[in-house]
Formats: C-alpha cells, sequence, structure tokens
C-alpha cells in the first residue's frame, strides 16, 4: 500500500475511492491502519492516511485544518511540490476534496477552498497548518484505537483568520440554496477553481 502510492496524486485517487465515513456524532478518528481495515475514512483519517503514506516518500506529516463558523470544520494534507502548495483530502463535498500544487503558500491553499465551504450553515474562518511531529511519541500512523489526541490539538491550535467578504458570502449562499432547491439530492460542482481541483 505505501510502496505503490508515492505521490499525491496517486494517494488522492486511493482516497477517492473509499466509501467516505458517514459517522453521524463523531464516533471514530482511525490511524491509517484503521482506515485501511474499515475501508472508508472522514476527512481527518483521510488526511492522516496521507501523511502516513507520504511521508514515508519525502513529504512532511502536516495538517491543514479548517475553522468555521457552524463548528464544522474540516481537515486536508498539505503537501509542497515543485514550489507550488497542494492538497490530498477527503469530503462528502467534491468542492472540499484535494487541489493541484499551484498555491503559493499555504493561505492562498486555504482560500481556494472558501467559495466550495459555504453551504447552508457553513463559512470558513481560520485555518492553521500543523506538524503531526510535534505530537512526538504518539502513535496516530499506525494506532489500533481512535487517535482523539489529534482532534483535540487542532483544536486548540492557533488558528489564523481568513474570510470571504460578506457580498460574496452572501452571493454564494444564495447560489447554494437555489442550487439545493433545484437539485436537492445533488452536491454542487459549479465553482470557477475547479480546474485547480485534483
Amino acid at each position: 500500500m505505501v510502496r505503490g502510492h508515492r505521490t499525491p496524486r496517486a494517494v488522492q485517487r486511493w482516497l477517492h475511492g473509499l466509501p467516505y465515513n458517514p459517522e453521524a456524532r463523531g464516533e471514530t478518528l482511525r490511524s491509517f491502519r484503521g482506515v485501511v481495515r474499515r475501508g472508508q475514512a472522514h476527512c481527518l483519517e483521510a488526511a492522516l492516511a496521507a501523511a502516513t503514506i507520504l511521508e514515508q516518500h519525502g513529504y512532511p506529516p502536516l495538517l491543514l485544518s479548517f475553522e468555521s463558523i457552524d463548528h464544522l470544520d474540516h481537515v486536508i494534507f498539505p503537501f509542497r511540490q515543485g514550489g507550488g502548495w497542494g492538497a490530498v483530502a477527503r469530503s462528502r463535498d467534491p468542492g472540499l476534496h484535494g487541489r493541484k500544487p499551484v498555491f503559493a503558500s499555504p493561505r492562498q491553499l486555504a482560500l481556494s477552498y472558501a467559495d466550495a465551504y459555504v453551504d447552508q450553515t457553513g463559512r470558513v474562518t481560520g485555518f492553521a497548518v500543523a506538524d503531526l511531529r510535534d505530537l512526538g511519541g504518539y502513535n496516530w500512523r499506525l494506532s489500533a484505537r481512535n487517535v482523539w489526541k489529534v482532534e483535540r490539538w487542532l483544536i486548540d491550535y492557533p488558528h489564523q483568520p481568513i474570510s470571504i467578504s460578506d457580498r460574496r458570502y452572501r452571493a454564494l449562499h444564495e447560489r447554494y440554496l437555489r442550487y439545493k432547491r433545484r437539485y436537492p439530492d445533488r452536491k454542487p460542482v459549479y465553482y470557477a477553481n475547479r480546474r485547480l481541483w485534483m
């Protein structure tokens, strides 16, 4: 598994093929080992799996955490390649999956998610890039148990504010609501930056 997935694109493809972990009340936070065993992942589980795999191929084990006004946060695996920042990610929403490594900074990468984050209740308010090596000997890679310490660490981690204008937010929110009234069972993919998705 690890040897066969040497690039962020390969890991993104593997994660995209897994069913999304449909936990209703935050019941799980599995390590890479748990994701492989169960064959499904939510966003933080996917980010931890990507960090575990790609660390073995020379990528630092980083997480990029988003804060939202509705407290439905999102976590991705950011990486640097060819001078640009990209991401590997898994979500219920296609607009919150990975990004090609074309962004000048982690902040620009984070802002590429702001439009797609707007749904009925969501709006990005902050982001942070955290290095999992700061957790020392904690076994976030291969633990057979839930790795709740990672979640608590990210919640307490200092986030930098980011936002879109109120005017832009209102326009995106209204567009999202119109779309869901017309297509209640679909996820929107109408975003202008779709060519930058992984």
